[in-house]
């Protein structure tokens, strides 16, 4: 027995020590599992670390991906503005205003249906078809309470100012405004740049279509052509600011008297042509006594000037305000001379104030042109 009990306690001691030793040497095991660890030994430590280099979701944060993904963060950088910097404002100025040679009315005339149409070599044109009571409706909205009243406050809410103010004496008109029909629904006017160019036919002629059902397909160029256009039987009515091509007009017979009003010519808006020119003013138009003198300094010192060169209101008054002795007329021949600096342009009241700005140049412009032109920072 004692020999049996002996030996039972030796093959536990014997047990104890293969346990012993089997929970010594499991720690290598994982070891000798990670290879690469192993055939670099010195490395091995590094091991234990690459789950933190593979933590994906810290790399994915990384400084350069919520970069790449605040692109338009990155583009309203205050870098981005100095290469593109905010325009910056027109150049030229008004120097003159408000002289009593400046005055700019502008008048209505009915087409008359019977008048000698041309053609553009001056050849009559029969069989011209215009429609008078599309012209009469629209003239008599013109006149009336609604349309004078918008015309007088437009510009108020963007300039402070109006841009056109009503005559004193203008023809009224009360009545009632004659609806459109299929025959009467559409209306050609011919008018001047800058009652187009200013925005005011914008403002004011939807109102006009909304409330009568009408049409209006706006021709927009200088008086001179404005006026030939009518001539030509393209025109139901004209919109134009020249007294002597629109008394001509007249004579020629083709405007006609609408009922209740006393003649063909109805003056009811007015503003001020304006002298413009760069702010330095070098030839000093601003402290001269009169736009005259003003005119009279720019030929005297050869100042660049733009003319519009096209036979519109604009043109004709600018014509008028030249020293005499220039002889400065509507013909090259009388500003051959003077091409160093008077260029004739030929062409609208928003193209010359373009010109006009890139080349440092004087012009004259209707003012409402003008507070448009400097709104839109020289873009027309």
């Amino acid at each position: 027995m004692k020999k049996t009990l002996a030996l039972l306690l030796t093959l536990v001691l014997i047990l104890g020590l293969l346990a012993g030793c089997g929970s010594s040497g499991s720690s290598p095991a994982p070891a000798s599992s990670e290879t690469p660890a192993a055939s670099e030994p010195p490395a091995s430590p590094a091991a234990p670390e690459t789950p933190a280099a593979s933590e994906a979701p810290a790399a994915s944060e990384s400084p350069a991906a919520p970069a790449e993904s605040e692109t338009p963060a990155a583009s309203e950088s205050p870098a981005a503005p100095s290469e593109e910097p905010e325009p910056a404002g027109v150049n030229t100025v008004i120097l003159k205003e408000a002289d009593d040679k400046m005055i700019n009315t502008y008048t209505l005339l009915a087409v008359n249906p019977d008048a000698p149409f041309v053609d553009a070599d001056g050849n009559p044109v029969s069989d011209v078809a215009v429609n008078t009571a599309g012209a009469e409706a629209l003239i008599d909205w013109f006149l009336s309470a609604e349309g004078k009243k918008l015309a007088a406050d437009y510009g108020q809410a963007e300039y402070g100012d109006s841009l056109f103010y009503l005559l004193d004496g203008a023809p009224v008109y009360e009545g009632e405004i004659t609806p459109a029909t299929d025959e009467t629904g559409t209306i050609r006017l011919s008018t001047t740049t800058s009652v187009n160019d200013s925005g005011l036919l914008g403002a004011l002629l939807p109102v006009f279509e909304s409330e009568y059902g009408y049409k209006v397909e706006i021709q927009s160029a200088g008086t001179g052509k404005a006026i030939a256009a009518a001539k030509y039987g393209n025109a139901d009515l004209i919109l134009v600011h020249s007294k002597s091509q629109e008394e001509t007009f007249v004579a020629d017979g083709f405007a006609t008297v609408l009922p209740g009003f006393e003649s063909e010519r109805l003056s009811f808006l007015y503003n001020y042509f304006v002298l413009c020119g760069p702010a330095d003013d070098p030839a000093g138009v601003k402290d001269c006594a009169s736009v005259l003198d003003a005119f009279a300094a720019i030929a005297d010192g050869k100042y660049p000037f733009i003319s519009r060169g096209d036979g519109s209101g604009t043109h004709t008054k600018e014509l008028s305000l030249w020293p005499e002795a220039l002889g400065i007329t509507a013909e090259a021949d009388s500003f051959a001379d003077y091409t160093d600096w008077y260029v004739s342009a030929n062409a609208g009241m928003g193209s010359c104030l373009v010109m006009a700005e890139q080349m440092g140049a004087y012009i004259l412009t209707d003012k409402a042109t003008f507070l448009t032109f400097q709104a839109n920072n020289g873009v027309m």
